[in-house]
């Protein structure tokens, strides 16, 4: 309480009879501040849920977390109070894996037809739904050259409401393959190809420096077959040990993290030990490939929700047969290898291909992960302690605490107790904005 009151003194907040006797603040300490009355904070999963508190929020950040609901009356003129002294507030929540410009179906021939333009208009839409549904920060999982690039300005300028997006751009595939584009006939396949197919690892290498100067925030690999592409030559790898350790070396000595898009076990255990720092999927891992991540350090990204969401669309007409092939080859073994990178000692962290299917869907990932052994704890940890952690962020997002951006969500409920509560939101602030 007394701590409380000195930052609100500080900021020319306290009772007016405690005003009166300071001296006059500098202007730089009258920029708008937002006061949030909370009913039950959860500051950080692991720790739970603490009752009723006040957040102090300016400039994007936090300034102050405190006990009680504690705000004045009569708030001064740069005084904003938001009451959610009835709702829960915890910290934004994390995916690491979606493709915010691209929404689901089978037309694969659009790219034939759509400019890259078009992702940035579909990408505004899908932005706006995802951080309503909670998602403060997302790991743009693979996109065209600079549409990812133009909405991570746009919503980190404010011009376009979303969350905070960490961009990979093209991701990274051999010739031919998943990630590559295959489909058509070869004039058409080399005038739609990205520029970030590599063969041999000094090629894989430059690929990576092209992805860093044009703005990259991650790299993407597809390390494996996927089960989406177009092409039906199985879910194993697809660079060799050469390449994506080229891949992982030159990444990190230019302070970037790799993702890999990885199904097959040997293919996801060949990137665990190239030093890929998550692998995305990992359907097929088994306990040598796990045993390898756990060596690394890489992280297990599930995207249980992409295999809910094209399980939905089989016999409909919506994939291609040879798709609905490799469809069909996954679901009988889908979530075994959250149960045992849990049991091994793996992290696990949230994200689920959203784009895949429905944007704004995201938060039904969290139910599909308790089925498959996590907590409630766990699953909520995951999307916003461990997802930080993944993303070497963890000072910046995913707890509430001084210092921090202040991306923080409200709802009904308890998530550690039933995590369906998290699949609808009530209220959202992004960077200290708040999403209408």
């Amino acid at each position: 309480m007394i701590r409380h009151l000195l930052a609100l003194t500080a900021l020319g907040l306290a009772h007016p009879a405690l005003a009166a006797n300071e001296t006059a603040q500098p202007s730089t300490q009258m920029q708008p501040v937002t006061l949030i009355k909370v009913g039950n904070l959860i500051a950080d999963p692991a720790k739970g849920a603490s009752g009723p508190a006040t957040i102090t929020v300016q400039d994007g950040k936090i300034i102050d977390v405190s006990a009680g609901n504690n705000v004045p009356s009569a708030p001064e003129d740069h005084v904003t109070i938001v009451d959610m002294s009835d709702k829960t507030v915890m910290p934004g929540l994390i995916d690491l894996h979606v493709h915010l410009t691209g929404d689901p179906g089978g037309d694969f021939w659009k790219q034939t037809t759509e400019p890259d333009e078009w992702g940035v208009v579909v990408g505004a839409k899908n932005a706006l739904l995802t951080v309503k549904a909670g998602f403060t920060t997302v790991r743009e999982a693979g996109s065209s050259q600079y549409s990812a690039f133009s909405l991570r300005k746009g919503t980190a300028e404010g011009l376009v409401p979303g969350p905070r997006i960490i961009a990979a751009g093209p991701s990274l595939a051999i010739i031919g393959g998943h990630g590559d584009t295959t489909g058509f006939t070869e004039d058409i396949n080399a005038a739609l190809a990205s520029g970030y197919t590599c063969t041999g690892a000094n090629e894989c290498a430059a690929k990576v420096r092209k992805a860093s100067r044009a703005g990259s925030d991650i790299i993407k690999i597809t390390a494996t077959g996927g089960v989406l592409s177009q092409q039906g030559r199985g879910l194993e790898a697809h660079f060799t040990d050469a390449e994506m350790s080229a891949i992982a070396d030159t990444a990190h000595s230019l302070g970037l993290k790799v993702m890999a898009h990885a199904h097959g076990a040997r293919g996801i255990e060949a990137a665990a030990r190239a030093g890929i720092d998550t692998i995305d999927h990992g359907t097929f891992a088994d306990e040598a490939a796990l045993k390898a991540m756990k060596e690394n350090g890489s992280a297990l990204v599930p995207t249980l929700m992409a295999f809910q969401g094209v399980a939905e669309g089989l016999g409909k007409g919506v994939y291609t047969p040879v798709v609905e092939d490799k469809i069909r080859a996954t679901l009988g073994t889908v979530g075994k290898a959250v149960t045992m990178a849990k049991n091994m000692g793996v992290p696990v962290a949230f994200g689920t291909d959203a784009g895949v299917f429905d944007h704004g869907r995201n938060a039904e990932e969290f139910a599909l992960m308790i089925s498959h052994g996590l907590t409630p704890r766990e699953a909520v940890a995951s999307a916003t302690t461990v997802a930080a952690e993944v993303l070497g962020m963890e000072g910046q997002i995913g707890r509430i605490a001084n210092g921090y951006s202040a991306d923080l969500i409200a709802f009904d409920g308890n998530p550690l107790e039933d995590v369906t509560v998290l699949e609808e939101i009530d209220w959202v602030m992004v960077r200290g904005r708040v999403i209408d």
